[in-house]
């Protein structure tokens, strides 16, 4: 009934524990999950836990927080991305102004040259964005993400900018902290969220929802992140589930076998 759009699996904390945790997302009613890159020289890692189930997914990508690796280029995104049938999204890529300072113009360089993949490819976007909304949204435009779409993920940011980014065929992607006692402004985007433009997701091993907040996340407790927004929106957690997952497959086609 729930899918669980972002996650990194192959991270210490999680990997040694991939039984468990396949397990607990049976009990908990999660069907699939997306285990999503974060640098190249892990990624095989993410393929080898992708490719350990059939339930679960990877993309392939640089997140803007990792300065000192390896920068990618387009025709490598390209390449492993058409080369793995599991790959299913590029990413996560985009702008963090949060927890780096100084010259940051190799981050926007980094998200362009993934954004230039995607479009390469036909893969949609996975994005990552804080503190960085204004220049995110920028080359966005700029450089024709709305072609192939995608998501924002763990969004944090107001609701005019989950209003622009729809703007440009993206989704917008809750994480546990919709569920956090201080997090009232989220959940008022929300509400404003459309239920056909929404994905829920846990970023395991960070995040963990209520009633686990201060816990390892995993999959299994994307559920508790659908129950407050079926909450918020009036709805009932196998209505916001179904909604999400149907969101997902066409958002991720490679997934549904398109």
């Amino acid at each position: 009934m729930y899918v669980d759009s972002h996650c990194h699996l192959d991270f210490p904390g999680l990997r040694e524990r991939l039984p468990e945790i396949l397990a607990r997302m049976r009990e908990n009613q999660v069907t699939h999950a997306l285990c999503v890159s974060v640098n190249l020289p892990d990624w095989p890692a993410v393929m080898a836990v992708a490719g350990s189930a059939a339930n679960l997914y990877a993309s392939v990508g640089v997140h803007p927080d990792y300065e000192d690796t390896p920068e990618p280029t387009v025709e490598q995104l390209v390449e492993a991305a058409r080369s793995e049938p599991k790959v299913v999204a590029i990413g996560e890529t985009g702008l963090d102004y949060y927890r780096l300072e100084g010259d940051l113009e190799w981050q926007r360089e980094r998200f362009r040259t993934h954004i230039r993949a995607a479009r390469a490819a036909g893969l949609p976007l996975i994005i990552h964005t804080r503190a960085a909304a204004e220049d995110t949204l920028r080359i966005m435009r700029e450089e024709g993400a709305g072609e192939v779409g995608g998501v924002m993920h763990c969004f944090t940011e107001t609701t005019a900018v989950a209003q622009a980014a729809m703007a440009m065929n993206f989704m917008i992607s809750f994480s546990g902290i919709v569920t956090f006692k201080n997090a009232e402004a989220l959940r008022e985007t929300a509400l404003a969220v459309p239920l056909d433009r929404m994905l829920i997701e846990t970023d395991s091993p960070y995040l963990a929802p209520m009633p686990h907040r201060g816990k390892t996340n995993e999959p299994g407790f994307v559920m508790h992140v659908a129950e407050r927004i079926a909450q918020l929106k009036g709805v009932t957690p196998q209505a916001l589930g179904e909604a999400t997952t149907a969101n997902f497959f066409r958002l991720f086609a490679k997934a549904a076998g398109r």
